[in-house]
């Protein structure tokens, strides 16, 4: 059953210019070198400067497992750190698939 993410990050003020491309880096990486990694979506709302939401769609939780366990998230880790004030991840299972 896919595995969905959510995390929502709240980046020290005017550090965004600096997060937003490691965070695009490893969401590119992770859809294209984790073949359990189904959907990787960075998002932004104008209104608030200083945020960013992902949602992530895995094949399982073994697959997000993976995911913390491959070299670009250790080196976003790394490289972000200092960059971010706050950061909430929550984790669902999926219970009903709904597509167009």
């Amino acid at each position: 059953m896919p595995y969905a993410v959510t995390v929502h990050f709240e980046i020290a003020p005017g550090q965004m210019a600096a997060f937003l491309p490691l965070m695009r880096e490893n969401a590119t990486a992770s859809v294209r070198d984790e073949p359990g990694c189904l959907q990787f979506d960075v998002c932004i709302d104008p209104s608030l400067p200083d945020q960013v939401f992902l949602y992530e769609i895995y094949t399982d939780l073994a697959a997000f497992e993976h995911h913390q366990t491959m070299p670009h998230y250790a080196a976003f880790g790394q490289a972000a750190g200092d960059l971010i004030a706050a950061k909430t991840v929550r984790t669902y299972e999926t219970a009903l698939q709904h597509h167009v």
